[in-house]
């Protein structure tokens, strides 16, 4: 195989992982000295997420023969979700308001007009890097990576299918999405870490955020306990318990829709998204953790439920980032140069509206991933927050599945447009 990396066990390449975090989070809790100097500057997620891409850039793993993003976003990424959403409380989600939402719909439109923007501006230097014809014209690629960054993999897959661009080309618009949309995830990760300041300068009322976290942080306070190994046992068994509800309720849905529903079974419908195992795996997931919010069980908050789930989380991340090659940053300019301006733009629409509003940095950074990223990063956004805020990024990547394929079809054909001016 080209490009073997260096270690190709799983066993071997998850204690790489491990190691990492392992080191970042001993480095960053020192509180004197250099690490704590250098943990002011660059937040400890983002290292959590550049060490496995440095180690996959230097060809020692690679996201290419492993199976442990897969592992980690099927099975650790719903556990997560569930042991999260444990003591959840919904008014208080409720109360974040309408901000949360319009972020949301604004990032859908900052990809919307992002596309055709980038075309337009980029072929004034470069036009023949936007152009082609039939199954070649660069805008058909386009569009699958406008399904991919308002919904997600399937709506990514549907836009594949509708536009009919050529297969032997995919694999370099694949690049981008991964190159550029982990460039943009780097970036929002490391203004995690200037939160306030970022608040500060958008004058933004972030107190519903601050009041869901002292609410989740009380009724943990109230309720914690020296957690005893009946604790972790039931912990765990009530996540994977529901990973596996999750999973069987996400086949028999996704099976029933694709048999019964020509219109979701048709890849070149905009509902075939709806057949998706992963976004109903994701949903039956966050329904049942809220579901157990009702029960006692939402007291095992008090036992460390979250911490459990912030470790799932934290794997996550690091899968994430082995996906990322810094080497190939530069393989295809061209392409690169474009979804930079994309992502550019629809950053820049998301500043602009949240200092419009005075929406919170919270808003702005998981309302774009909800986007770009989906249901496998958007929580781990929100959770690097506060871990009761994961819920907040899983119900907007929802909506991204929901409005993904609509959305990119519009921005397709506004790119098709673009690209004949």
């Amino acid at each position: 195989m080209e490009n073997q990396p260096f270690f190709t066990d799983d066993t071997i390449v998850l204690g790489i992982l491990m190691l990492s975090l392992g080191f970042v989070f001993y480095t960053s809790s020192r509180e004197t000295g250099f690490w704590n100097k250098f943990y002011k500057v660059v937040p400890a997620l983002l290292m959590c997420y550049l060490i496995p891409a440095i180690f996959n850039s230097l060809g020692i793993i690679s996201d290419g023969v492993s199976n442990l993003y897969y592992v980690a976003s099927r099975y650790l990424l719903p556990a997560s979700l569930v042991l999260m959403t444990l003591s959840i409380d919904l008014k208080a989600i409720f109360n974040l308001g309408p901000k949360a939402l319009i972020m949301f719909f604004t990032g859908t439109v900052g990809i919307i007009i992002g596309g055709p923007l980038a075309i337009l501006l980029i072929s004034i230097v470069s036009p023949e890097t936007v152009g082609g014809a039939g199954p070649d014209a660069v805008w058909r690629g386009l569009a699958t990576l406008a399904g991919s960054w308002i919904g997600g993999g399937a709506n990514q897959a549907a836009m594949l299918e509708i536009f009919k661009y050529n297969p032997e080309k995919y694999g370099g618009m694949v690049l981008v999405d991964i190159v550029v949309a982990n460039i943009w995830m780097a970036i929002l990760l490391f203004g995690i870490g200037k939160t306030e300041k970022i608040d500060r300068w958008l004058k933004a009322d972030n107190s519903a955020i601050e009041d869901l976290k002292r609410k989740v942080t009380q009724f943990a306070d109230n309720i914690t306990r020296n957690p005893s190994l009946t604790d972790y046992i039931m912990m765990v068994a009530i996540a994977f318990t529901s990973v596996g509800i999750a999973h069987w309720g996400a086949n028999s849905i996704s099976g029933y829709l694709i048999n019964t529903f020509e219109s979701i079974s048709d890849k070149e419908n905009a509902l075939s998204s709806f057949g998706s195992q992963f976004f109903w795996m994701v949903t039956i997931a966050t329904f049942i953790g809220i579901l157990l919010s009702f029960t006692k069980a939402k007291n095992y908050e008090g036992a460390g439920a979250s911490k459990i789930g912030s470790i799932f989380i934290y794997v996550l991340v690091a899968t994430i980032g082995m996906k990322m090659d810094l080497g190939k940053i530069f393989e295809n300019p061209g392409l690169i140069a474009i979804g930079l301006v994309w992502m550019a733009i629809h950053a820049g629409l998301l500043i602009l509206v949240a200092k419009l509003i005075k929406a919170p940095y919270f808003f702005l950074a998981v309302g774009s991933q909800a986007n770009v990223g989906g249901a496998a990063s958007a929580p781990v956004v929100a959770a690097a927050f506060h871990p009761s805020l994961a819920t907040v990024g899983v119900l907007l990547a929802v909506f991204g599945y929901v409005v993904g394929t609509y959305g990119a079809m519009l921005c397709a054909y506004l790119m098709e447009f673009a690209s004949k001016v």
